[in-house]
């Protein structure tokens, strides 16, 4: 009797231990399992077909980044320019293809070469030149990303339509990214598992004296990790500018951040030695599975960033639990035991998902008509002008009845497709957009169209695609009335500085235009420098205190939105508003309380206010099928210290 009842405790004891083990070896699995069943529990349009895909492809990019960077993980290194390293591959391909006339097909093979001469240049300044792989591909990160400026003039380029396929689906249904991203990954797993140089990537990362002292050429195969680093950088950035119809030159930024958390998710150790395909593969879904959910539950995108952080820090965590634990680690030369072992997981892992869907699916049978929900994709909210839109937009809501939801694209021009996507995938009544790129927005707008869903677009038009109505001042304009004002102001002679904007944005390029063009009206003003900053308040402090360096007996400014006024205004200091004349635009409170004091001459307002309130009117009458404007134009004024206090914003 005692026999039974010690052999029936060891029994339970080995379940138990066999679950824990099996928790602990699959942690990553695990999460993306209840990560799935938390967000359709959550969301009834979560397990639908359309979303479910649109989680692929909005994976794609950062699983295809990350599948390089477990190379260099695995290895014990760290790349930190794959993101940019994507964006000058993705404008060497556009720019060849459509400036030079190069034949697509050699456009392509650039596009490529150029990713993997990046790596290895990063490669030989660790291996030969004993720098940090950190310092080394922080520099390339800086290298990269301003030379797909200088390239590009910092304007988008459209991309060849021969390549822009990849963007596209095949039979309607499937897309072109998430096979890409699978090929890539079966690549990855192939290298990792059944090649020298992937065996030799895990001796360098388990211990490199060890490695080298046993005849492996370490700085060689170093070379070899990080060119395959930028052959799959060039592979992302191809796809991501496919997606986009144009290669942004500020595309993919902080992408580097992303595949690097997704390999991590994913179990590979940043000390090296560990990692596989398949962890970093499902580290990536759960990035896509949080950002896609999240939106969907209309979570700020604020706190999207706070949940991201966490989930990375449970995920070393859960690193850290592992090892103590004693769990298998992931290493080459898996048994075919394990292996076995890892397909049954798998395996169990597509019945439990099939199940849920299922029971999901009933779960949320019936939901109501969803004629009443706008959706909102905003460029930034890091900028008053953008947090203005939003509040006239949600007090018209309000005002209507309409449930509204917002998201904040922070000026990514992908991660803004993945919000439009999310929001033709719900179904709902009507889309406003301020598009981060004109041309980006396109292929995500044609989307809705197809699904027959209302479009409406906020201060910038969209480009390639149709839209019910498209609510916004005119940039161009607006820069000439601030070129009116300064030069009127500084008496038709002096010089100036000009404070772009961030590069390659329609409402940069636009405002800069107009602000050339009204000039042309008075030849003694003369233009002595122009700098981007961003717009961004420190950056516009920190450009013009350098341009007063060069310039010190400047007259004039005219910065391109209030936030680098106000910075060239701190700058300027008791010059702001006496020697110096500070022109902004936008009409923010900020600016137009330092225009009442008189530090900053004028501000070109565009009553944002106004903008969100117009939009939300129109796309609720766009969703009912009423009648809209084709173009509803919201004035531009210039507002001075004579007229600020009768000006409502």
């Amino acid at each position: 009797m005692a026999t039974d009842t010690l052999k029936s405790t060891t029994g339970a004891r080995g379940a138990t231990g066999g679950l824990r083990r099996l928790l602990l070896d699959n942690g990553a699995l695990t999460a993306l399992i209840v990560l799935v069943i938390a967000m359709s529990a959550l969301s009834g349009d979560f397990m639908t077909t359309d979303n479910l895909l649109n989680i692929g492809v909005q994976a794609a990019v950062t699983a295809i980044l990350a599948f390089g960077v477990t190379f260099v993980i695995v290895s014990a290194g760290i790349d930190l320019s794959v993101g940019s390293v994507a964006a000058l591959s993705a404008t060497v391909l556009a720019w060849s293809a459509t400036s030079q006339g190069v034949p697509v097909a050699l456009a392509v093979v650039l596009a490529i070469a150029t990713g993997i001469a990046c790596g290895l240049v990063n490669g030989f300044l660790i291996s030969y030149g004993k720098l940090p792989p950190f310092i080394a591909t922080l520099a390339m990160l800086s290298v990269a990303r301003g030379l797909s400026l200088v390239i590009s003039q910092g304007s988008p380029i459209a991309f060849p339509d021969s390549v822009s396929h990849l963007g596209d689906t095949l039979g309607g249904w499937l897309p072109v990214p998430v096979l890409v991203m699978v090929v890539m990954g079966l690549l990855t797993a192939f290298v990792l598992g059944r090649t020298y140089i992937g065996r030799s990537m895990y001796a360098i990362g388990g211990n490199e004296e060890a490695a080298r002292l046993s005849g492996l050429r370490v700085k060689k195969q170093k070379l070899a990790i990080y060119a395959f680093s930028g052959l799959f950088a060039a592979a992302a950035g191809i796809v991501l500018a496919s997606r986009l119809s144009s290669a942004q030159p500020q595309a993919a930024q902080g992408y580097e951040l992303d595949a690097i958390a997704a390999v991590v998710i994913g179990g590979a150790s940043l000390a090296g030695g560990t990692g596989k395909a398949s962890g970093t593969l499902i580290g990536a879904l759960i990035l896509a599975v949080l950002r896609n959910g999240l939106n969907l539950l209309s979570v700020s995108a604020f706190w999207q960033q706070v949940v991201i952080g966490v989930v990375i820090a449970l995920a070393v965590l859960l690193d850290t639990l592992r090892r103590k634990a004693g769990a298998t680690p992931v290493a080459a030369g898996a048994s075919a035991g394990n292996r076995g072992r890892q397909a049954m997981t798998y395996g169990l892992a597509a019945v439990v998902a099939a199940a849920v869907v299922g029971g999901m699916s009933f779960l949320h049978n019936g939901s109501p008509a969803k004629d009443q929900k706008i959706g909102l994709s905003l460029s930034t909210l890091n900028n008053p002008f953008f947090v203005q839109i939003r509040s006239g937009a949600q007090a018209e809501a309000k005002r209507l009845g309409v449930d509204l939801t917002v998201t904040d694209a922070q000026n990514d021009a992908s991660q803004q497709a993945n919000q439009l996507q999310n929001f033709t995938s719900e179904g709902i009544g009507s889309i406003i957009v301020n598009p981060v790129d004109s041309d980006a927005a396109g292929p995500s707008v044609r989307s809705a169209n197809k699904a027959d869903i209302p479009v409406v677009g906020v201060d910038r038009g969209v480009n390639g695609a149709e839209t019910a109505a498209l609510v916004a001042s005119d940039n161009i304009e607006g820069g000439k009335l601030g070129a009116r004002a300064l030069a009127e102001k500084l008496g038709g002679k002096g010089t100036v500085v000009i404070l772009q904007g961030q590069a390659g944005t329609s409402a940069s390029r636009e405002r800069g235009a107009g602000f050339a063009a009204g000039l042309k009206e008075y030849p003694g003003i003369r233009v002595v420098a122009k700098q981007p900053a961003d717009f961004d308040r420190t950056k516009g402090l920190d450009v013009m205190t350098n341009l007063l360096q060069a310039h010190p007996d400047v007259d004039g400014v005219f910065a391109e939105n209030d936030e680098m006024a106000l910075g060239a205004v701190k700058a300027l200091g008791a010059k702001a508003g006496t020697s110096v004349q500070v022109v902004g635009f936008d009409g923010t409170p900020d600016g137009l309380k330092a225009v009442a004091d008189g530090t900053l001459y004028a501000s070109v307002a565009q009553q944002p206010t106004q903008l969100g309130r117009i939009a939300v009117d129109n796309a609720v009458r766009a969703a009912e099928g009423k009648k809209v404007e084709k173009t509803v134009k919201v004035p531009v004024k210039v507002v001075t210290k004579e007229n600020v206090a009768g000006f409502g914003g």
